[in-house]
C-alpha cells in the first residue's frame, strides 16, 4: 500500500541540516575615503586647544603685542625670509633697470672721433694719445671705441671721487691701476720724439689728482688704541703700628707671696 508523503510516519525522512545563509562582508572603503577621513581627523585635532594650528594662530594674533623680538621663532623666521626675498627681488629688479640705463647711456654716447685731434691745449697731450691707443686696440671688440673711451673716463672719475670720499684701499688700488694704464697708453701712442715729455706730463697730472684720491694715506704704522698711562709715585707708605702699652707692674710684683 503506497504511503502518503504528506502524512508523518516512521518512514518519513526529514532534513537534519538546513542551509544557513552567510552574512556578506561590508565593502572596504576606498583609499580616497580613508585619506579624507584621516585628513579630517588631523584637522580637528590640530584646531583643538593644544593643537598645532591653534597655537600657530594664537602666535599670529599675539605677534603685534609681542613685537619682533618676543614673537614666536617660526613667525620671526617666516617674516625674515619674506623680507630677504623681497629685498633680493627688488635688488634684482633695480639692478636690471640700472644695467639697462647704463647700456643706453653707453650706447647713446656720441661717436667721438677717436684717434683724431678732438682736444687742444695741455690736456691734448694726455687725451689724444689715449684716444689713439683705444682706437688702435679696440678693433674687433663687440663695443665701439667711443664706449671704451667713455668707460675709461668714468673709471677715472669714479676712482677720484670715491677715493676722496671713502678712503677705501680698493678704490685707491683702482685709481692707481687707472693712472698706470693711462701713462702706458700715453707713452705708447705718443710719437717717439715726445715720449718723455708726454709721459712726464701724464705722471704729473696723475700725481696732482692723487693728492685728492689718496687723501689720508700714510706710510706710518698705525697704532691701534692708545698706550696705557702708567703713573709712578715714589712715595712708599709703610704702616707702622704703635708700640704696645707696657703692662702695669705692681710694686710688689716680684714678691713670691703676692696675691
Amino acid at each position: 500500500m503506497p504511503t502518503n508523503d504528506n502524512t508523518p510516519g516512521h518512514n518519513h525522512q526529514e532534513l537534519t541540516y538546513l542551509p544557513v545563509p552567510f552574512p556578506k562582508s561590508p565593502p572596504k572603503p576606498t583609499r580616497l575615503a580613508v585619506l579624507r577621513e584621516a585628513v579630517r581627523d588631523w584637522w580637528n585635532r590640530a584646531w583643538d586647544v593644544d593643537g598645532v594650528l591653534y597655537e600657530m594662530w594664537d602666535d599670529v594674533i599675539s605677534a603685534p603685542e609681542d613685537g619682533l623680538r618676543y614673537m614666536a621663532p617660526w613667525l620671526r623666521a617666516v617674516l625674515m625670509t619674506a623680507g630677504v626675498a623681497f629685498v633680493v627681488l627688488m635688488a634684482k629688479a633695480a639692478g636690471a633697470v640700472v644695467m639697462d640705463a647704463l647700456h643706453q647711456i653707453l650706447t647713446a654716447v656720441p661717436k667721438v672721433q677717436v684717434g683724431v685731434d678732438t682736444s687742444s691745449g695741455v690736456a691734448a697731450v694726455v687725451d689724444q694719445p689715449v684716444r689713439t691707443y683705444i682706437a688702435q686696440h679696440s678693433a674687433g671688440l663687440p663695443v665701439a671705441a667711443s664706449t671704451v673711451y667713455t668707460l675709461w673716463l668714468l673709471t677715472g672719475i669714479t676712482g677720484l671721487v670715491l677715493g676722496y670720499l671713502s678712503k677705501n684701499n680698493g678704490v685707491r688700488a683702482m685709481w692707481t691701476a687707472w693712472g698706470a694704464a693711462t701713462v702706458f697708453m700715453v707713452w705708447t701712442s705718443t710719437p717717439q720724439a715726445g715720449h718723455p715729455v708726454a709721459a712726464g706730463l701724464a705722471v704729473l697730472a696723475w700725481t696732482f689728482l692723487s693728492a685728492f684720491a689718496m687723501r689720508g694715506l700714510t706710510l706710518r704704522r698705525r697704532v691701534v688704541g692708545r698706550p696705557a698711562k702708567v703713573t709712578v709715585k715714589p712715595e712708599i707708605h709703610v704702616p707702622v703700628q704703635p708700640p704696645a702699652p707696657a703692662a702695669e707692674q705692681h710694686p710688689h710684683s716680684s714678691c713670691p707671696f703676692r696675691d
